[in-house]
């Protein structure tokens, strides 16, 4: 007798063949969600997501709120897989409590977020917009650049992205000062472990790659910013609510600091913070992305292929691996293989 098939929602633009191609070969018929123009699965509404959802066995989703209502209404689903590494919209407690298994791809766009991080830091520091902007005028004046060779760069937070930028800015010969709760290791990497106060006075550029959280929520306000030195570049592609906005703005348009690359915004999570956004993407100093850091076809293929063997290993009652578990409330199996 022929398997039942399961029934994949996907939530998120860009899911491309190969990884539906796994899942078919796994048994599993994929849906795509037409989302209108410009729309994220976060813009949807809890019942939009209920229907969207109500015969799905597992989701693929992006930046939905994971919630226990949600979960609630969704007796048949069975894994949350999320195509990307941050979770602070996932309930875990709540996945949990419902029985079902959530994961994150791990390793999919660490490369692509490293990379956007070194393009920001130099096209601010280059100031390639107001080159951009000027000859869309056909103004020809040349605007006086700085460099990133041989600068001071603090990086807070040395997961994998940190990693992979503190491997990057190797070939620019930067002095790396690091801030961490994971300190093993970096000094064989060429970075100095330092406290965040001392990062934020010596560098040239600093950089966050620290997952948002109580701890780190807002850690970059106006005190923070008055540590740092006027001449220096701050860097964002990790989670808009690491920084104050409006206190990033106050700084700039004061000329307490010389510029910012921005790929997230606390508007993000906060729509009440949009006029702040836009006037940030006013200033000619400040180098602004839609956070896109992860997505690069390269990046969005592994992300989407390492989400999909998750759900895979879910439907198939196997656990994904380890490292990309958030959330596992199925009870546990026993030696006779029953729950």
């Amino acid at each position: 007798m022929l398997k039942p098939r399961h029934n994949i929602v996907v939530t998120q633009r860009f899911f491309d063949s190969t990884a539906a191609d796994f899942l078919g070969r796994h048994g599993c018929d994929v849906v795509v969600a037409d989302l209108a123009p410009g729309q994220a699965d976060g813009d949807l509404s809890e019942p939009q997501l209920i229907e969207l959802l109500a015969d799905a066995d597992a989701w693929i989703v992006g930046h939905a709120n994971i919630t226990f209502s949600l979960l609630n209404s969704l007796p048949r689903l069975q894994v949350i897989a999320r195509r990307g590494v941050g979770y602070e919209r996932v309930d875990t407690a709540a996945v949990e409590a419902a029985g079902k298994v959530a994961t994150i791809a791990i390793g999919g766009n660490d490369a692509s977020v490293a990379d956007h991080t070194v393009a920001l830091m130099l096209a601010v520091c280059r100031q390639l917009k107001q080159c951009q902007k000027g000859l869309s005028t056909n103004d020809w004046s040349i605007p006086l650049g700085g460099d990133l060779y041989r600068k001071t760069v603090g990086i807070v937070g040395l997961g994998r992205i940190g990693r992979g930028v503190l491997q990057r800015l190797s070939g620019f010969e930067v002095k790396p000062l690091i801030h961490t709760t994971s300190p093993d290791g970096v000094h064989a990497e060429g970075g100095v472990v330092v406290d965040l106060e001392t990062l934020l006075r010596e560098s040239d550029f600093v950089t966050l790659h620290a997952p948002l959280n109580p701890a780190t929520q807002g850690m970059i306000d106006e005190r923070a910013l008055k540590l740092m030195k006027r001449s220096a570049v701050l860097i964002n592609t990790a989670r808009g609510g690491l920084v104050r906005d409006a206190d990033l703005l106050r700084a700039l348009t004061e000329k307490r600091l010389a510029g910012a690359g921005l790929d997230v915004f606390e508007s993000e999570s906060n729509p009440a913070l949009m006029p702040v956004t836009a006037q940030l993407i006013q200033l000619p100093n400040v180098v602004v992305t839609p956070h896109v850091g992860a997505s690069t076809v390269e990046g969005l293929n592994r992300t989407n292929l390492i989400a999909a063997q998750c759900a895979v290993a879910v439907l198939e009652g196997r656990s994904p691996p380890s490292h990309c578990v958030i959330a596992d409330g199925r009870r546990p199996v026993g030696q006779d293989g029953q729950p």
